[in-house]
């Protein structure tokens, strides 16, 4: 898989295609500074007003869900558009913060470690995130870096929080 640094090849008119337009999470991954973090407190955002205030098993499926339903548009949009793993696709950033916030409470302190943790599992892509990002091509290998950082969030952020407690 590509790097994702640099230039978008996307523009504002290509997200007339449906695909593009969630792939790029409605937009937010054209921004012209990290793509990736502004597509992540847009995931922060709609946790923090849509699911926090859900209980575990709602939060986890939901989460589950839209993985899978963006692996699908990632993918489509990947190949619609002829990209590899385009800076501004971050479907994957929006969902894979959910999968990071999954087990923490609806604090502000908490929830803002946990993106901060996030942010730097997927930018810096430790072991194993970085031989899937490597080795898992397509929408999946677009979206199952991300799950990976989110689900290692998660658990370092939930053994604090337990630990603490």
């Amino acid at each position: 898989m590509s790097e994702r640094v640099g230039r978008s090849a996307l523009s504002w008119r290509q997200l007339r295609d449906p695909w593009a337009l969630l792939a790029t999470g409605f937009g937010c991954g054209l921004a012209p500074i990290a793509p990736g973090t502004v597509g992540s407190v847009l995931g922060t955002a709609v946790w923090w007003f849509v699911f926090a205030d859900l209980d575990f098993a709602t939060r986890a499926v939901t989460a589950l869900v839209a993985f899978v339903a963006g692996t699908l548009i990632v993918d489509r949009a990947v190949r619609r558009l002829g990209l590899d793993d385009d800076p501004a696709i971050v479907l994957d950033e929006v969902v894979g913060v959910w999968f990071a916030l999954l087990l923490v409470p609806k604090s502000l302190p908490w929830a803002a470690g946990a993106f901060a943790l996030f942010r730097l599992a997927d930018i810096a892509k430790p072991w194993p995130i970085s031989r899937v990002d490597a080795r898992v091509a397509g929408g999946l290998g677009v979206m199952a870096d991300d799950l990976i950082a989110g689900l290692v969030t998660a658990v370092l952020v939930f053994a604090v929080w337990y630990s603490m407690a």
